[in-house]
């Protein structure tokens, strides 16, 4: 019924705004949508231009800025990164991005951490390596060692996508696709828990409480029943040699805009229709109708391939599927709340700790799982452009980015800092809420209709955004041309291994 009436409403608007539809498509030449220019949807469309080359027509349709969750937020007139703010030194796609765009890049924060447990710190870096290496073997033996070669483990298999894409094998679902990259284990990864998945690995529940959870907090807003899969994921992301782009990572999607030649329309998709067009050579094709709204006026336009680069989610990309036989399923995947705050001023490092502010060296805190502390995480961040890295006008004040699950009060601010200049929030869906088992919606939604941000409920991260666009290109074009040996290929890891 609900179907039924939003129908009949576009219908109207449709024949309000834009007259009559002529059934006759212009030209044969391919033409493909992408909705969405984060960097999924800029990714897209560069690895769609690479693949069908210079003939194809491309279209982006974005409603907000270029970039979507990579984003900035400006504080006292310098920008800092709200968003995606660190990139991994084995995420290939990001570094072949910002080498060929010509961009530069800036090494992570390298300040000392801390983790709050709401009443004390139970454990803080400290300047000399040695020293850090004695207090984990003190406090929690050899699981951190443990911890990272299991990371390593996963990332080591997980490496594999780049030499699989790279000979241009595609995957129809992103369960196949991991099933290719950690067998069975890396989809049973989805179905368990980060806590089921480490217990069982042997680690203490002190270290999991007290280094674990803390970076769950801070890179997911969740605790430790995320899928394992995400959970490894977000380990990898505290790991050293971490970097950005400077002058804001958003800059890799722009750049990729323009390499893409593509055409960005300035709108809000409302609704994909499938419908049958006749092109010049008098032969009817099956099309995508494209309906969007951009400023006061409805427009549509038809496509041989759309890829959905948005979370197919009601509070953040509204877009109906019309006339699908069968119907393409309504996704009821949650994405989870989270709120930056940027606060340039002085901690009150009374909260955190018993010493003075001239004596408190930590840049970053981290926090436990409890219930009474109302931030997940705080720390020192600098402006994404690097000329504007400079010391603080006044003594102690920093610009402090802070995660929380709600909006700060006034009075929660007022305790976290002595004084302070600025405050600017934000709130946001920033990344998907897991709850395994997970079931990764779908890639394909229909023939030639793709969907990338699947992958996000397996892990949500700029360099998995890429692998999706690129997979999704790679599967356009293998399936537009018929080229089904090269998707789901089994045994692909010994097969490349042997052609060596």
């Amino acid at each position: 019924m609900l179907q039924c009436l939003s129908k009949a409403f576009y219908k109207a608007q449709e024949f309000l705004l834009l007259g009559t539809v002529d059934e006759q498509a212009p030209v044969n030449r391919l033409v493909c949508a992408v909705i969405g220019a984060g960097i999924g949807g800029t990714s897209a469309a560069y690895y769609l231009r690479q693949k069908f080359g210079s003939d194809v027509k491309i279209d982006l349709f974005e409603r907000g800025e270029v970039g979507g969750r990579l984003a900035t937020l400006t504080v006292e007139g310098q920008e800092y990164e709200s968003g995606g703010s660190v990139i991994h030194p084995l995420n290939l796609h990001m570094k072949r991005f910002v080498k060929e765009l010509g961009l530069s890049t800036v090494k992570g924060s390298d300040g000392l951490m801390g983790i709050y447990n709401g009443e004390n710190l139970v454990f803080e870096e400290s300047h000399w390596f040695v020293i850090n290496v004695l207090k984990l073997v003190w406090h929690y033996g050899f699981q951190f060692l443990r911890k990272h070669m299991w990371v390593e483990d996963v990332l080591d298999k997980f490496m594999r996508i780049y030499r699989y894409q790279a000979h241009d094998y595609a995957f129809s679902s992103v369960e196949k696709l991991l099933h290719a990259l950690g067998g069975d284990d890396f989809v049973g990864m989805l179905n368990r828990t980060l806590l089921e998945t480490l217990e069982k690995a042997g680690f203490s529940e002190k270290f999991l409480n007290e280094i674990v959870t803390p970076i769950m907090r801070i890179n997911y807003g969740q605790n430790m029943d995320i899928n394992g899969f995400v959970g490894a994921v977000s380990l990898a992301g505290a790991e050293s040699g971490l970097w950005a782009v400077e002058g804001g990572n958003k800059l890799v999607c722009s750049g990729l805009l323009q390499a893409s030649k593509g055409n960005l329309i300035s709108g809000s998709v409302m609704y994909i229709e499938e419908k049958t067009r006749t092109k010049q050579t008098g032969n009817p094709s099956k099309m995508y109708e494209v309906v969007y709204h951009s400023g006061s006026e409805i427009h549509s336009d038809f496509y041989d391939i759309v890829l959905v680069a948005t979370p197919l989610n009601r509070k953040m990309s509204n877009i109906t599927f019309l006339n699908f036989d069968p119907p393409i399923e309504e996704f009821h995947q949650y994405y989870q709340h989270i709120v930056t705050t940027f606060v340039k001023g002085q901690l009150n490092t009374t909260v955190f700790s018993s010493r003075a502010l001239d004596k408190f060296d930590l840049s970053a805190i981290l926090t436990t799982d409890n219930p009474n502390l109302f931030i997940n995480s705080i720390g020192i961040v600098s402006p994404v452009k690097a000329k504007d890295n400079l010391n603080p006008s006044t003594v102690g004040a920093h610009v402090w980015k802070i995660f929380s699950q709600d909006i700060l009060t006034k009075e929660q601010i007022l305790k976290l800092f002595l004084s302070y200049n600025s405050v600017v929030k934000k709130s946001w869906l920033a990344y998907p809420h897991y709850k395994p088992p997970e079931k990764c919606p779908p890639i394909i939604l229909h023939d030639r209709l793709y969907y990338l941000n699947g992958i996000e409920f397996a892990a949500s991260a700029m360099e998995m955004s890429a692998i999706a666009a690129y997979n999704a290109a790679l599967l356009a074009y293998h399936r537009w041309n018929e080229h089904t040996e090269m998707i789901d290929q089994e045994g692909l890891y010994e097969k490349l291994k042997t052609e060596l």
